[in-house]
């Protein structure tokens, strides 16, 4: 039945193979291990076909008691000491090979390692340097320590989230790490080297966690200039202002979301919930929407969230409606499993790769690798003989 939860999830293979390669295939990655968005964007280079190492400290292990992050899949690892001159002399000896690096540090940390994007580009200068930060690479605040609470905050971003009435809501660390840091890294990387494909030189990718937090805003800048868009939080169309766009508790102590914002759609709401008389005519009529979501909120608390799936479904409804899925829910749904939506491995449910690629489809690699348990394959595969591995292990520069 449709929106009911009756599908059990499948692993659908991410192992890493594939008959097709992804479109960055040949595409090589040099990752400096970090946290968050960083990490996030290498995944989705990784699940595109590129060949990620990551650069991991040295005497550094991956805790046993915890899952593996499904943000770490598809690297392969060097342990290494990056105080030790020898181990940073062999490390741009690989960026000579590389076509992107990716570094998540404050500003001038690499720098100081002997590590910036001007020595890189020295011994490569088609090389894309992805610089994953917070506050960017200059600007009042760019060495200042923050998170993606803060980030948010000064992009203008977490301001409308809230009830009407209510404080700004944090929304988990999805809109700053992830949406404003971690997917605009990946799509500036992936720019960057389309251009140095024509142009034979690689750039700076500078992606500021303020800035693309800010970009993700672009509607609501427009619709305050149109005066369609109120300041005050919870009093817009779109901030849960609205009756008809809105999150409303089920009897079950659930809840389901309404976005019957068309006219079109607004009209199957009504019809399947009974909605009659002149006060429901008022769809645009802000000063009737409070009167409205009381009511609303009245009858959607008379059945459970299931109950409330299988009314829609059985009238056939196209109101835009759904049910509020937690993460563990969201893998059984019927459409999502459909889809394919979510794999699982060694315990672990997690989101598959998107987007989706009619001809050179994303694969989802293999699992984490634990720091440095590839050091040696990645120092053969990039231009290290025996002995010059032998060197860097005596030296203390790799484990």
């Amino acid at each position: 039945m449709l929106l009911s939860f009756i599908y059990e999830i499948e692993d659908r293979g991410c192992d890493g193979g594939s008959a097709v390669s992804g479109p960055l295939d040949g595409v090589r990655v040099l990752e400096f291990a970090g946290m968050g968005p960083a990490p996030f964007a290498v995944m989705m280079l990784s699940d595109m076909g590129a060949d990620v190492v990551r650069v991991d400290r040295l005497g550094g292990a991956r805790p046993a008691d915890r899952a593996p992050n499904p943000l770490h899949r598809g690297r392969r690892s060097v342990a290494v000491d990056l105080k030790n001159r020898a181990a940073i002399t062999a490390i741009l000896r690989i960026v000579e090979s590389a076509d992107v690096l990716v570094e998540g540090f404050r500003p001038g940390t690499m720098e100081r390692l002997g590590l910036g994007p001007d020595v890189c580009a020295g011994v490569n200068p088609r090389l894309v340097y992805a610089r994953v930060t917070g506050w960017g690479q200059e600007g009042p605040y760019a060495r200042l320590a923050g998170h993606d609470i803060n980030y948010i905050a000064v992009a203008g971003a977490l301001d409308p989230i809230g009830r009407a009435g209510g404080p700004p809501v944090p929304p988990v660390n999805l809109v700053g790490d992830y949406g404003g840091g971690g997917m605009f890294a990946a799509f500036g990387v992936a720019c960057a080297l389309f251009e140095a494909r024509q142009s034979g030189r690689g750039q700076v990718v500078d992606a500021a966690m303020t800035d693309g937090a800010a970009v993700l805003t672009t509607s609501l800048h427009w619709m305050r200039a149109a005066g369609t868009w109120n300041e005050a939080r919870g009093t817009n169309r779109l901030d849960s202002g609205a009756h008809f766009y809105d999150v409303y508790e089920t009897a079950d102590g659930r809840y389901v979301s309404v976005g019957s914002i068309e006219p079109q759609f607004y009209a199957e709401l009504r019809r399947v919930l009974s909605l009659t008389g002149p006060t429901w005519d008022r769809q645009d009529d802000r000063a009737a929407w409070p009167e409205l979501k009381e009511e609303l909120a009245a009858i959607f608390r008379t059945k459970t969230r299931d109950e409330w799936c299988r009314v829609f479904a059985e009238a056939k409804a196209d109101a835009c409606f759904a049910p509020v899925l937690s993460p563990g829910e969201a893998p059984r749904d019927p459409h999502n499993a459909a889809r394919g939506t979510f794999l699982a491995r060694d315990g672990v449910t997690f989101p598959a790769p998107a987007p989706r690629l009619s001809r050179t489809p994303a694969v989802a690699g293999g699992p984490p690798p634990a720091p440095g348990q590839d050091t040696a394959e990645v120092l053969r595969d990039w231009g290290f003989d025996e002995d010059a591995i032998a060197e860097l292990r005596n030296a203390g520069a790799v484990g």
